[in-house]
């Protein structure tokens, strides 16, 4: 459901993004509104779920996963207990930051962050010990060029 977002919103949205730490005033002064009338729209922001969760950034790097992975799965099995399983299987590893079922060729791309190559190799063997695929492979990110969490706010 798409709901009906306003420029003033739209601007508290991307100052958001962009700092998510800002206090109530500091947010109501960059989008020139009332402190209250700001506190109101965020909240309204955050009961009709646009808002979904204020976060810290991290870099993975820093951490020792400096290793980011796309992993493409073909299955041949598309039935519900099967689904179920594999959910359970990726939600439970933490390594895998993403999941999306795709069009096309391929039926699964998860997105993984992990130390290095061995490192993949014991998520690889631990997801497939959890449920069966017919076909994975993957591919190491060379060079993150774009990397973002930031909806773009433009104006239709």
């Amino acid at each position: 459901m798409t709901l009906e977002i306003d420029e003033i919103d739209r601007k508290l949205l991307a100052e958001l993004q962009r700092d998510g730490t800002l206090s109530v005033d500091q947010l109501s002064e960059r989008v020139a509104l009332s402190r209250n009338a700001c506190w109101r729209r965020v909240k309204r922001l955050e009961e009709d779920g646009v808002i979904t969760g204020r976060v810290a950034l991290v870099d993975a790097d820093k951490l020792g996963l400096g290793l980011s992975v796309f992993i493409l799965i073909r299955t041949s099995n598309h039935d519900p207990d099967w689904l179920q399983k594999f959910r359970a299987a990726v939600t439970g590893l933490p390594e895998i930051i993403g999941v999306y079922r795709m069009s096309g060729d391929l039926d699964y791309v998860l997105r993984a962050r992990v130390a290095d190559v061995k490192a993949y190799d014991r998520l690889y063997q631990r997801l497939i010990a959890k449920v069966a695929l017919s076909d994975v492979s993957a591919s190491f990110v060379m060079e993150e060029i774009k990397e973002t969490t930031v909806v773009p706010m433009e104006l239709r």
